[in-house]
């Protein structure tokens, strides 16, 4: 069955559709936040994704990640280019399987019009924002900090300072060799792709 793009916008509302459509995110890691912010942003039609995230997709990646069975050991940016394809054809996705770092970020993302971190580790959550920051003060960022757990629904919020916002419950951590699970990762991760939107449509 073909499907065009007028169809799959159908439903979108006309007022805003533009707005999204010429709009760049950046997504920072394409593990349990990233992936699950990668898909909404696709199924909302933004008109391109720049991801990058060096790892590999594990089985233990499934309880909370975006990916399939048949796609274990692929490299996850080019596993979620193939499933954003198959969600939205119409968007424009430019992946790169690379360990970020303080070099190589303003090279990738340069264009974005918002950055959203998605890292696991603190170390690089730290590195991605100071160096944002940094490089690009004008231009938000949206980070995640405390999404371990179930329940707690009340705790989660979103926080700003200046251009850094953080979404999260700034609290729960992870425990040694335990990974998050999809429903608080995938309310994290979808607070971070509505701010994005909100941000967009100010």
């Amino acid at each position: 069955m073909k499907i065009n793009q007028n169809d799959f916008f159908s439903k979108h509302d006309p007022k805003i559709l533009p707005i999204i459509r010429k709009a760049t995110i950046g997504i920072a890691g394409a593990g349990g936040l990233g992936s699950n912010v990668a898909v909404s942003l696709a199924r909302v039609g933004i008109g391109k994704l720049i991801i990058a995230d060096f790892d590999m997709i594990e089985t233990s990646n499934l309880n909370r990640q975006q990916y399939f069975m048949n796609q274990i050991g692929k490299p996850k940016v080019i596993a979620l280019l193939e499933n954003l394809k198959q969600i939205n054809p119409f968007s424009e996705y430019q992946i790169h399987h690379i360990k970020l770092d303080e070099k190589n970020i303003s090279l990738i993302y340069k264009d974005v019009d918002i950055m959203v971190e998605a890292f696991d580790k603190a170390e690089m959550k730290k590195m991605l924002i100071e160096t944002w920051l940094s490089e690009f003060p004008e231009k938000p960022i949206i980070a995640a900090s405390g999404l371990a757990g179930y329940g707690m629904n009340e705790k989660i919020h979103t926080k700003k300072f200046d251009n850094l916002y953080i979404c999260g419950d700034e609290e729960t951590e992870s425990q040694k060799d335990i990974s998050p699970m999809a429903p608080r990762v995938g309310i994290v991760a979808n607070m971070q792709a509505n701010l994005v939107l909100e941000m967009l449509l100010m």
